[in-house]
């Protein structure tokens, strides 16, 4: 039996942020906070407190859901009522947890929301998901922000324009007229400022896996890493603090020159570092990584946890000038840019970060991801001559969960990154 993750101090920080945000969410109709129900690429969570509103991630919800064993229920349900096989599984999920009282992760009840705000971010799915919530929620109502497609490989002047226009026509007048406040620039900007402070960190942070032994797990410790930049706590002091303390607690494990803390404790000893592309899978987290690090993996970069915002490519908000920012924060997400982009940014990762091999992990129901995985895979053999491997699994359905198939491909994987190590060191 797995042990409990050893709890370092950032790790009680972003628990206690979480509960505390869970339990406003819960008492939001006591108290008259009004909630926003969004998604997390592209999520525009200061726009949203600057208007003292609260924000919910389905996506969220459903792989809390997944890690906690409930997910398969919910989806199970959502089927029973007509969502087919294929349908993206956090989907089946949320709806599956609607239908069956909304209890969120916590088992503390999830409000009703007071607005949809359908921020797309390059997943079509995202619009057929607020379809199905606003027949849930008969009267509430729908902003669209409709993110335009990095498809030139660049964000014109144009294209920001267009966002601007939606923040200031569609989206912001939606937001006044829920929340009964006006539009405050200033107090935009202040949570902005904020933002900044956390993505110089959030940089810093995933930088410190170029040292070897890498420090920590860029994928399966890294998603906890972005968990309260895609939870709702972007613009807050709290957010400042847990990357504070966070990036502290890292610098003194290079210092002592420690590998990544996983379920059971320190990594002993660094045997291959990898790229990977894709999402983890939920209902079987622990037993997924503990595939890695009994064999010595560590993931030094992975594109899921880019999948909030890219600041790779240099982007940073601008604070004096909030909704420009916004709109290109939003067109900056990982699944908002088109599959060269995609190359050349894994790339980059896979040069810098001295990786012996990339994997991909593809999620039978989440096309954002999946299509054209094989193709960025290809790319990436071709180019960089770099061992590559691709695993299957899925989001939160246990059932596209295969220990066994994995386990034997990984270990074809690193029997040929480890064959690979002996005739370059010869």
């Amino acid at each position: 039996m797995s042990k409990d993750i050893a709890k370092e101090k950032s790790m009680i920080i972003q628990k206690e942020m979480i509960a505390s945000l869970f339990k406003d969410l819960s008492t939001a109709k006591e108290t008259g906070k009004k909630v926003v129900y969004t998604f997390v690429p592209g999520n525009i969570s200061e726009l949203i407190r600057s208007f003292d509103m609260l924000p919910v991630y389905p996506e969220i919800n459903a792989l809390q859901s997944g890690m906690r064993k409930k997910s398969e229920g919910f989806i199970r349900d959502a089927e029973k009522i007509g969502y087919s096989e294929d349908v993206c599984t956090y989907v089946k999920c949320d709806i599956g947890m609607m239908i069956n009282g909304n209890i969120g992760p916590t088992g503390e009840k999830i409000p009703d929301p007071d607005l949809l705000l359908l921020s797309y971010t390059g997943c079509f799915t995202f619009m057929k998901w607020f379809e199905t919530l606003e027949r849930l929620y008969p009267g509430v109502p729908v902003a669209l922000l409709h993110t335009p497609y990095q498809e030139a490989h660049k964000i014109t002047p144009d294209m920001t324009q267009y966002m601007v226009k939606q923040l200031k026509e569609e989206v912001i007048p939606k937001m006044e007229k829920v929340s009964g406040q006006k539009y405050d620039e200033e107090k935009l900007k202040e949570l902005l400022k904020n933002t900044s402070k956390v993505e110089d960190y959030m940089l810093k942070i995933f930088a410190t896996t170029k040292n070897k032994p890498s420090p920590i797990d860029a994928y399966f410790a890294g998603v906890y890493y972005i968990g309260p930049i895609n939870i709702g706590f972007r613009g807050t002091v709290d957010a400042i603090n847990y990357y504070e303390e966070l990036y502290k607690e890292i610098l003194d494990r290079v210092k002592k020159g420690l590998g990544p803390i996983t379920p059971e404790g320190e990594m002993e000893e660094e045997k291959f570092r990898l790229v990977v592309e894709g999402p983890p899978n939920w209902t079987h987290f622990r037993e997924f990584w503990k595939l890695f690090y009994d064999m010595g993996a560590v993931i030094v970069a992975s594109s899921y946890t880019k999948v909030g915002g890219v600041y790779d490519m240099g982007f940073r908000v601008n604070p004096d000038k909030p909704l420009e920012s916004l709109a290109k924060y939003c067109m900056n997400c990982y699944t908002n840019l088109n599959l060269e982009q995609r190359v050349e940014l894994l790339s980059d990762c896979i040069t810098n970060y001295k990786a012996d091999g990339f994997l991909v992990n593809s999620i039978k129901s989440c096309n954002s991801f999946s299509a054209g995985q094989l193709m960025i895979m290809q790319q990436l053999e071709k180019r960089l001559e770099i061992p590559v491997s691709f695993i299957e699994s899925d989001l939160v359905d246990p059932r596209y969960f295969s220990y066994s198939n994995i386990k034997n491909r990984l270990e074809s994987f690193f029997q040929m990154l480890e064959q690979r190590k002996l005739i370059l060191n010869n």
